[in-house]
């Protein structure tokens, strides 16, 4: 199920361990070590999408700032990185429409937390009847477009 972000990661040369790690923390990218390490005993939904975050950290390189925006970009963009890979665009349609839009029975229908979820929604554009994921300026600029009635 994750298999492509731990291939990711290997081809990166960042290695991932689990530990004992505060209560405050699921894990943690660690840059200068090209280490990810994981909070032990998590359930699956939260290791798989701590897993991705710290993924995306590792290929933006993210280290912290002292400066809070900074890190609240980054955070915010290893959500949306990590739901782009860990949600598909079908399967999150059907989520939407068996929940009627709750959030987290969304995010247990589709085994990620619900901050993935929400990540999967802000990067979504709906014109009329099509959704784009990922939209960027310019014609055929995203990452996938679907039809919605």
């Amino acid at each position: 199920m994750t298999a492509h972000l731990y291939s990711a990661l290997e081809a990166m040369g960042v290695r991932v361990e689990h530990a004992e790690l505060p209560p405050d923390r699921d894990g943690e990218y660690l840059h200068s070590r090209r280490l990810i390490r994981l909070q032990e005993g998590m359930p699956l939904r939260l290791l798989r999408s701590v897993l991705a975050h710290e993924c995306a950290h590792a290929v933006f390189e993210d280290v912290p700032s002292k400066f809070g925006p900074v890190n609240a970009k980054q955070e915010r963009r290893a959500d949306e990185w990590a739901a782009l890979r860990l949600i598909e665009v079908d399967e999150y349609r059907r989520a939407e429409s068996l929940h009627h839009g709750h959030v987290e029975a969304m995010a247990v229908e589709l085994n990620v937390i619900v901050d993935l979820v929400e990540a999967f929604q802000r990067i979504l554009l709906r014109i009329g009847d099509t959704v784009y994921v990922a939209p960027k300026m310019g014609a055929g600029q995203y990452a996938h477009r679907a039809e919605v009635a």
